[in-house]
């Protein structure tokens, strides 16, 4: 057993999930054959032992403004992706995992910008209704780096919150509502600032955590550990300061797809990064934020086909061998359990 797996007195990860971008570059624009899908996710339901390989899947993307214009065309339903259906969604809770809806992404920025411009708080209330529809949580992935709409923003997360208040209990999955950040403190810095200050105090939390993504490329071990210490520390001489983010309220991003060539994230977890920081993400100490040591866990970039380049996670480069080995040597909990608060 890798010795990441056993970190002295850490905390294992709670959270390890993918981001799913559907076979269709994360448009989901149509719908799904269903054995065509298990063919090409068996692995996300399967490590190889009949357990799923992760406890979370992430749908991306929904665009913001098609769900608050509830826009149907030939790709979406009342502002929802076609491919975002209900067997979807039921083929990964039937085995215990959960799921929630990206809304966002780096393509949709723009129309964050003109959503939360014109009704947040109606597209708050659309989000929350199509948590409701597919019992399902939202991931908010607004990647604004200059003059992020914070006051749009919030109130977005209120309407949501009207609906579906905060459960730290996660027995509510419609209640799981979380934030994507950059990968350290010097991008995003803006909504990282507000986030961190406003939504992801221990104390008084309002989102139930922030996912630090992916950078540019796949980083070093020692670089991905700078990165997300960035977030612990916080950064006091910004102007505003951004202060320390807890450990149990982010989860640290790698990649699994999209490169040239089949990564060891997928399918080789002696030699993965999940396996090389795993004893540093476990042990990670507050630095003036939270009470427990340890990141929430890791977030993988992504399911199936992420863009048009690339190698994908379908079989024959599925990724058991890099998850799924990970999710039996981090022994992560199935389903996903309450997590840690502070």
């Amino acid at each position: 057993m890798p010795s990441a797996a056993n970190a002295a007195a850490g905390s294992l990860p709670q959270v390890y999930g993918a981001w799913h971008c559907g076979d269709d570059a994360c448009t989901w624009a149509t719908v799904r054959d269903m054995a065509n899908f298990d063919q090409n996710n068996h692995w996300l339901i399967d490590r190889g032992d009949g357990r799923p390989s992760v406890n979370l899947v992430v749908l991306s993307f929904v665009n913001p403004l098609t769900l608050l214009n509830g826009t149907t065309n030939s790709g979406n339903t009342g502002g929802v992706p076609v491919g975002m259906n209900q067997a979807v969604v039921n083929y990964f809770t039937s085995h215990g995992i959960r799921v929630m809806l990206s809304i966002g992404g780096i393509s949709y920025t723009n129309d964050w910008d003109t959503a939360l411009a014109q009704n947040p708080t109606l597209l708050g209330q659309r989000a929350a209704a199509l948590a409701t529809q597919l019992g399902v949580g939202i991931e908010i992935d607004y990647e604004q780096s200059t003059t992020p709409n914070t006051t749009g923003l919030q109130s977005f997360i209120n309407s949501y919150r009207a609906a579906h208040p905060y459960d730290a209990s996660g027995a509510d999955s419609t209640a799981r509502l979380t934030l994507d950040v950059a990968a350290g403190d010097r991008w995003l810095i803006a909504l990282d600032q507000y986030a961190t200050t406003n939504w992801l105090t221990p104390a008084n939390p309002v989102l139930d955590y922030a996912n630090a993504m992916v950078p540019s490329k796949q980083p070093s071990a020692s670089s991905a550990e700078s990165n997300w210490q960035e977030h612990i520390s916080g950064k006091p001489t910004y102007s505003p300061p951004i202060p320390p983010l807890a450990p149990a309220k982010f989860t640290g991003g790698l990649y699994i797809a999209g490169s040239s060539q089949v990564l060891p994230e997928c399918d080789n977890f002696a030699s993965s990064l999940q396996n090389a920081t795993g004893t540093w993400t476990q042990n990670a100490a507050p630095a003036g934020a939270g009470t427990t040591t340890g990141l929430l866990g890791y977030m993988f970039w992504a399911a199936e086909r992420p863009s048009t380049r690339g190698v994908t996670t379908d079989p024959p480069n599925s990724c058991e061998g890099g998850v799924g080995a990970g999710a039996t040597a981090f022994n992560v909990p199935l389903p996903m359990p309450a997590l840690r608060q502070s």
